[in-house]
Parts: structure tokens; C-alpha cells; sequence
């Protein structure tokens, strides 16, 4: 999976970066077939945020967002939202037709 890397307003320290990158890679080990990974952090209002995107198998998107006083602390609050949608989506899709057995 390719993992996606940006910032708004400011520079992304390469520690950060690298976290990013180890949350996004643990999270998509859960999806269906992970295609793409976007990570994306900014500042509002003097609060740091962090938004969390994967593209899976199926159109399947999984989004979360959160605002902290740090960057670590949002993608940490963004990573909690987003592995929560991930665990009520079933991990293997379910068969057309019913799922009858001959």
C-alpha cells in the first residue's frame, strides 16, 4: 500500500513521519485489500490536526479526523476513530447471491 504524506502550513518532522507511516501500515493490515493510504496533518484555530484517509477493495473509504494541541496526539485520536470504523466492516466481502451453498 502507498502511503501519502502531507501538511498544511507547515513541515512535517521526519519522527512524525515516520509514525504516520507505521499507523497507516498497522491499519491497513485490517482492511480488505488497502490501496492507498493519505495522511494528512494542519493547524486550526492554534490546534493541531490529523486526518487519516485508506482506500480499499470495493470503493471502500475509511476517513477520521481529530484535533489535539500536538500532532502526535491528533494522529493517535485520528488512528483510535478510524481503526473503530474498520473493526464494524467485515474483512472479506460478503458473496453475491445470498451466499447460498449449492
Amino acid at each position: 500500500m502507498q502511503v501519502t504524506i502531507t501538511s498544511r502550513h507547515e513541515d512535517v518532522p521526519e519522527g512524525l513521519r515516520a509514525r504516520a507511516e507505521a499507523v497507516m501500515t498497522r491499519l491497513a493490515k485490517l482492511t480488505h485489500r488497502p490501496i492507498r493510504g493519505q495522511v494528512e496533518f494542519g493547524l486550526q484555530h492554534q490546534r493541531a490536526t490529523a486526518v487519516l484517509r485508506i482506500h480499499a477493495a470495493q470503493n471502500a473509504v475509511f476517513v477520521a479526523s481529530a484535533d489535539a494541541p500536538d500532532h502526535r496526539t491528533a494522529l493517535d485520536r485520528a488512528a483510535a476513530k478510524l481503526r473503530r470504523q474498520v473493526d464494524k466492516r467485515p474483512a472479506t466481502p460478503r458473496r453475491a447471491g445470498g451466499g447460498k451453498e449449492p
